[in-house]
């Protein structure tokens, strides 16, 4: 007998969605498929015998529509519902499958003598997770042909199939399976920023800006010393993005937490010796670490991203309390091993993580990514569903845009045409995160030239862009003509500074750039924002877009009016008045939108 969810909504109902007769369930039907093996990936052969895997089965909800309409109306400041957040068992409901698609997918899993006791679901049986399955079932439920791939550069290993299939009696229930197609490995993931190893230091901290600026009103561009232009510190950021004059008020209650992957770990010692030198009245932060899918917490072994992305988002949002998520990826493969693998699917494992706890932070950033057209659209569109569930319960998550301006590489097409066209990233391409560009220097502030920016050719134009980006797309005319899809949704969304940024890793400070420097950034801006907000008695912000967007909103950010994107042998996008693809709506303000939210 198999599982069936106790919502009230699954409740059972005349059996609608089958034939008749019996589903063929060797009636199989490709649901994605590679032309050939994905770039730097070498295929080692099949696994050992009796190899098992864990599989993930996304379903489709009953109500197609649900979760995104009351994302938008909830995060619509001029809706009714305007930050009426969602619980749990509340989203759980809106994103159900019909009883009749559980009844079907449970056959079909019968079928194949798949055991009860090896299927559980989550998100409301939205998703299905088969534990312990041997890849030779996995091989004939998906018609598949699972092999081991081995990374050129990274030597990852990874279990993985070039196509797979579901029944035809299927296609209109199951959204995706994986791990199938994805072949993102953990350290393969591009990191969304980089060393500068010959940039300038500063070894004692930044006391005689701090004491510069002291006495200064914080925000005017007065008070941000030229010298911010070559180093970036928490004291060039507070006042630039106009922080400093705010104390947190509702620590009790307000969380902000920082997605890790790569077997990167942020050390505790280093974050005291970063605020030490950089910020003395915070030497007391802390944060804390939770593991998701093994990931680990090795302190002897700092990672420059992890400790980028807390040093700064705690140096912004002190006192706020801070979790580090450390997400593994899947172990070393032996040989003579058939212990399942953890399959390497790394935003899947942490949304699944968090979306199974009852609160989650109210603000969440993530720095990595990987080209959008690598992601198969079928995994994206799941993924990318899953972010919208964190909106709807009240969190604002933002990802780095990335560090290729419109595309690196030889920027041609994975699709069999070899197509040369803008490569956008994936996930700061789902129109349900807020995406951070990058800026340079300072009075004025400008584009950082590898501020990552683009359309989607996975994702339409959300409602929220309409308007600006139609303006915007009108304003350039037949600039880049060709190379992008001007339907699709349009990113970053906003931006901040994005090098010569001051890291301690392993006692010793040295200088990074990258987006990954942008996202906590904005995230501790915004988490600061949230403080207010519950501090006031209010609901956080939660999804931003809609709010970012609308007409009001644009005079409290930083307008960037120059810089470019340049890749894929041209210059790509400029930096213009208003809202542009390079750097969005500019550099945020915090007493402006503290003003504007407030």
């Amino acid at each position: 007998m198999y599982w069936l969810p106790t919502l009230s909504i699954l409740a059972a109902v005349p059996f609608t969605l089958a034939s008749p007769l019996a589903p063929r369930w060797d009636d199989l039907q490709v649901k994605h498929a590679w032309n050939t093996v994905p770039k730097n990936w070498e295929c080692q052969g099949h696994p050992p015998e009796g190899t098992t895997i864990d599989l993930r089965i996304a379903l489709k909800p009953d109500r197609e529509n649900a979760l995104v309409d009351t994302l938008y109306e909830i995060s619509d400041p001029a809706h009714p519902k305007y930050r009426m957040h969602l619980s749990k068992e509340e989203v759980a409901e809106l994103v159900a499958p019909h009883p009749d698609t559980l009844e079907l997918v449970n056959s079909w899993l019968e079928h194949h003598d798949v055991p009860s006791s090896s299927v559980s679901p989550t998100h409301g049986g939205n998703w299905l997770t088969l534990v312990g399955v041997p890849v030779s079932k996995a091989n004939d439920l998906l018609g598949a042909s699972y092999q081991l791939y081995r990374h050129a550069e990274t030597n990852d290993t990874v279990l993985r199939t070039i196509g797979y299939s579901v029944p035809a009696a299927l296609h209109k229930v199951v959204q995706t399976v994986a791990p199938t197609t994805y072949f993102g490995a953990p350290r393969a993931m591009r990191r969304t920023m980089h060393l500068q190893p010959n940039a300038t230091t500063l070894q004692d901290g930044d006391r005689e800006l701090r004491e510069a600026l002291a006495n200064a009103k914080p925000g005017s561009a007065a008070t941000v010393p030229a010298s911010c232009a070559s180093t970036i510190t928490p004291t060039c950021l507070r006042a630039l993005y106009n922080t400093a004059g705010y104390v947190p008020a509702a620590t009790s209650s307000n969380k902000l937490g920082i997605a890790g992957y790569l077997d990167e770990f942020a050390n505790h010692a280093d974050l005291t010796t970063f605020m030490n030198r950089f910020r003395p009245d915070a030497a007391s932060a802390a944060f804390t670490v939770v593991p998701v899918s093994g990931g680990g917490n090795d302190q002897t072994n700092p990672g420059v991203e992890a400790n980028l992305d807390i040093q700064y988002a705690e140096a912004i949002a002190f006192p706020t309390p801070s979790t580090y998520w450390s997400t593994g990826g899947s172990p070393p493969f032996i040989p003579d091993s058939n212990t399942p693998t953890n399959t390497n699917e790394p935003y899947l494992d942490w949304l699944n993580f968090v979306l199974a706890g009852t609160s989650i932070p109210q603000t969440i950033s993530t720095s990595y990514g990987d080209d959008e057209q690598t992601v198969p659209k079928d995994y994206a569109t799941s993924v990318c569903n899953l972010f919208a569930q964190l909106g709807t319960r009240g969190s604002s998550v933002f990802f780095s845009s990335g560090d290729e301006g419109v595309g690196g590489g030889d920027c041609k097409t994975n699709d069999g045409t070899n197509k040369v066209q803008f490569l956008p990233e994936f996930p700061t391409s789902c129109p349900f995160v807020t995406s951070v560009g990058g800026t340079i220097r300072v009075n004025p502030e400008v584009a950082v030239s590898f501020s990552g920016g683009g359309f989607s050719n996975y994702f339409t134009r959300p409602s929220y862009q309409s308007t600006t980006v139609a303006n915007y797309l009108a304003s350039i005319g037949t600039k880049n003509q060709g190379l992008f899809n001007p339907n699709g949704r349009a990113y970053p969304d906003i931006a901040a500074q994005a090098q010569n940024f001051q890291v301690v890793v392993g006692g010793s400070t040295i200088s990074v750039a990258g987006t990954s420097c942008s996202a906590p950034t904005v995230a501790g801006v915004f988490s600061l924002l949230n403080d207010f907000l519950i501090s006031q008695g209010k609901a956080p912000l939660g999804f931003l877009n809609p709010l970012i967007y609308t007409s009001t909103s644009a005079s409290a950010f930083n307008d960037i009016k120059s810089g470019s994107n340049p890749g894929c042998g041209t210059q790509g996008f400029s930096a213009v008045t208003g809202w542009d693809p390079v750097t969005g709506f500019g550099t945020p303000d915090f007493v402006k939108l503290q003003a504007l939210v407030g």
